[in-house]
């Protein structure tokens, strides 16, 4: 434990070893139960998103613009349950409630590099999207594989440069004794109510970083759709105009299900601090958990495509068993 004392109030100053993530406050005896759940969940999550980035990879028709972008969905969002799962059952499952300062720091830098990427991906989904309708004829010569390639790199080095500071910046702070977390992941919310030291360049910093992604990417997915309602007005046909929309459905589910719990647990962070703990760790897990699951099983649905490669690669799978 590095330590030193402040000689201005004789106070000691020190970075943890550990720091002790709560879990779910006053239900301790129920961990095992409240395991099975999350199990199921990280469960669904694999199999789901996994599957669809296989299919995507072996099917020659798959090899489209938007099946790309839906592989980059279903990758990121592997990548924030991968960064979570080693302490939330490790929690559940085995009691380990403690996590090493270094392995806070960097659990909290790749789920949220995830989860930035995560947006980003969605708003390059809605451009996808409004170019399939808007100029369907040119659709694979303006989103070329490179073209595809290059978006993807930005979107993952956006996320990574604005992590990097916040990463920094906290590693330079003194905790002053204080190392127990409210959730069962490391959050960069939560780290910053601990030190003992002037915490508004990180609040800055992080005012600007959810402003310049989750912000700017939202208003852009808006301006997309209400281009693409634009463009589908435009449509003379009836069933022409429903056909351009239903292409649609998956990626606003999409957006949905990412945007609402993120807004609902801000709402409640910022108005709601007198409700109890276990309601804001639900909402918590309802933000990390929920995309990731529903995706899955909204595009599996809705997308023909790839119901009908799943039904082509089941019995093969069964044939070589």
């Amino acid at each position: 434990m590095k330590s030193h004392r402040n000689i201005s109030n004789g106070s000691i100053e020190f970075t943890p070893a550990t720091f002790t993530l709560v879990g779910i406050p006053g239900l301790e005896e129920d961990y095992i139960w409240i395991s099975i759940p999350f199990c199921l969940m990280y469960i669904i999550i694999f199999i789901g998103n996994g599957l669809i980035l296989h299919i995507i990879r072996i099917d020659p028709a798959m090899h489209q613009p938007m099946y790309f972008f839906l592989a980059m969905l279903a990758f990121v969002e592997l990548g924030v349950s991968a960064s979570t799962m080693p302490t939330v059952l490790g929690i559940f499952l085995f009691g380990i409630r403690n996590i090493s300062f270094g392995g806070c720091l960097l659990q909290m830098f790749s789920m949220h590099s995830f989860t930035l990427m995560e947006s980003g991906v969605l708003l390059a989904m809605s451009v996808d999207r409004f170019v399939a309708i808007y100029s369907p004829l040119r659709y694979t010569t303006i989103l070329t594989t490179p073209r595809i390639t290059g978006m993807g790199a930005t979107i993952a080095l956006r996320s990574v440069v604005l992590m990097f500071p916040l990463l920094f910046l906290l590693k330079g702070l003194p905790f002053c004794g204080h190392n127990s977390l409210t959730h069962s992941y490391c959050l960069h919310s939560d780290l910053i109510k601990l030190p003992c030291a002037d915490t508004r360049p990180n609040s800055i910093l992080g005012l600007f970083v959810i402003t310049s992604t989750f912000g700017l990417d939202s208003l852009l997915i808006m301006v997309s759709y209400l281009l693409i309602l634009h463009t589908v007005l435009g449509i003379a046909s009836g069933a022409g105009r429903w056909k351009a929309l239903n292409t649609c459905v998956s990626h606003i589910c999409a957006v949905l299900v990412y945007y609402v719990p993120m807004i609902s647990l801000s709402l409640l962070h910022r108005f709601g601090r007198h409700l109890s703990p276990l309601l804001q760790t639900v909402m918590a897990n309802a933000y990390l958990f929920f995309p990731p699951v529903v995706n899955p099983i909204v595009y599996s649905i809705k997308t023909k495509e790839i119901r009908n490669s799943i039904v082509r690669i089941l019995p093969r799978k069964r044939g070589e068993v």
